[in-house]
């Protein structure tokens, strides 16, 4: 089995000469990062308004009813007034700590819609959750060489009109002597589905019209050739459309391999798939005939 992507993916790229900042792009890094760096950075905004806060009523210890002139009391104080708590027993009686309150009370209502506004974008957006075979696999199909992988559908729902592509970042040189990395779309079997719920084997023919019919498993990795493979379609529950791409590179391109069947059926009737076995492969000669691992 090849190793994951890794450094190839585009994400992890090292981009030289951009200006780019977390805070800039908050709002993005927290829709596609998880639960918990939403959560963390919720938090930590709480909790660094309310020091801020409590160093500010430190400033006038005596303006604060039945406090004691710690900063214990100053952060509890502030808590109540940032989530509008309010339980009676701390309470402002000067008139900078009034102004103080005012303002912290408008950053908590504005806390508290920006909060509710990152949950429920987050809640609300929905994401296809997509399978992709750990590699792509070179075999003879009804007597042509075909370059196979597979997806499947890793949630109980449908996707409607999945349609997916396939592009190979090969290496070119143009008749002046340029260098350069040519995107090269792959013609597809079937590129479409009109309900994808389980898996689809994708399928592409090294024929002559293929942009990889003279390639072989040296050139593929002396050239560190590239696949882009990337799957839309409309999500049946929320009816909103999905997105999931994977890359794969050279070395996770088997040869003479063909994927082991997944779907069989129960004594009744209905349909098994078995998503253990989704990744896995068994050899074949290069007639297409079954071979020995």
């Amino acid at each position: 089995m090849a190793p994951p992507l890794g450094p190839a993916d585009p994400q992890n790229a090292v981009r030289i000469g951009l200006r780019l900042s977390p805070l800039t792009d908050l709002y993005y890094h927290l829709m596609n990062g998880s639960w918990w760096l939403l959560i963390g950075v919720l938090g930590l905004a709480y909790m660094l308004a309310n020091l801020i806060f409590a160093g500010l009523y430190m400033l006038q210890t005596d303006g604060i009813a039945s406090a004691s002139g710690s900063f214990a009391d100053a952060f509890a104080f502030s808590v109540q007034t940032l989530s509008t708590i309010g339980y009676g027993t701390l309470s402002p009686i000067s008139g900078p700590v009034h102004t103080i309150v005012a303002f912290e009370a408008m950053v908590g209502l504005l806390g508290t819609a920006i909060a509710t506004g990152l949950v429920f974008a987050k809640f609300a957006r929905p994401r296809a959750k997509v399978m992709f075979s750990d590699t792509m696999l070179v075999y003879r199909r009804d007597g042509r060489p075909v370059l196979v992988f597979r997806v499947g559908n890793a949630r109980g729902n449908e996707i409607i009109e999945a349609s997916l592509r396939v592009s190979s970042l090969v290496p070119e040189i143009t008749s002046e002597g340029e260098q350069m990395r040519r995107l090269v779309d792959l013609r597809l079997l079937r590129s479409t589905t009109p309900m994808f719920a389980m898996t689809w084997t994708v399928i592409h023919e090294l024929d002559e019209q293929s942009p990889l019919r003279d390639y072989d498993e040296q050139r593929l990795r002396e050239e560190g050739v590239r696949f882009i493979v990337s799957l839309t379609g409309i999500d049946a529950t929320f009816s909103q459309t999905v997105h999931a791409r994977h890359i794969y590179d050279h070395s996770h391109v088997l040869w003479w391999r063909r994927f082991v069947d997944v779907v069989g059926s129960t004594d009744d009737g209905r349909l098994v798939i078995d998503y253990r076995r989704f990744h896995d492969t068994v050899a074949v000669g290069e007639d297409g005939t079954p071979g020995t691992d």
